[in-house]
């Protein structure tokens, strides 16, 4: 009986974190790609993704602050070499796909940096599996 008691709570443990994962389709609007223009005022490199913030004009001048979903970040130093793909302050032009809610939070399909290169992320919820360098 304790044994299966422990297998149970082993079960619920290991179960627990990938139940936790959002499913990107059930947060974002993966059938509705925007593009957006902006300047990096905010990075932070924490698990599980990446995050990235930017504040982009509007059509009528005003200025709108942006938070993108990104890769963890294991996975964009083990691709791009490093953190300094992007750093606050540089004008960058992402694709995304907006969350549901209407928010300005977005999922990070694509990433043209200043430098010219375009960083292409995966668009299931997997992650990094070659993107340009």
């Amino acid at each position: 009986m304790r044994a299966l008691a422990v297998f149970g709570l082993g079960l619920a443990v290991s179960v627990s974190p990938v139940l936790a994962h959002h499913s990107v389709s059930a947060q974002y609007d993966v059938a509705r790609e925007i593009a957006i223009r902006g300047v990096v005022t905010r990075i932070e490199w924490t698990n599980p993704h990446a995050r990235l913030w930017l504040d982009a004009r509007n059509d009528d001048g005003t200025v709108s602050g942006w938070e993108m979903e990104l890769p963890p970040p294991n996975a964009l130093k083990r691709e791009l070499g490093g953190r300094d793909f992007v750093k606050q302050g540089d004008q960058v032009s992402v694709n995304v796909w907006r969350a549901k809610d209407g928010s300005r939070v977005a999922h990070t399909l694509s990433l043209a940096a200043p430098d010219g290169r375009v960083m292409n992320f995966p668009r299931n919820g997997g992650w990094m599996t070659g993107a340009p360098k």
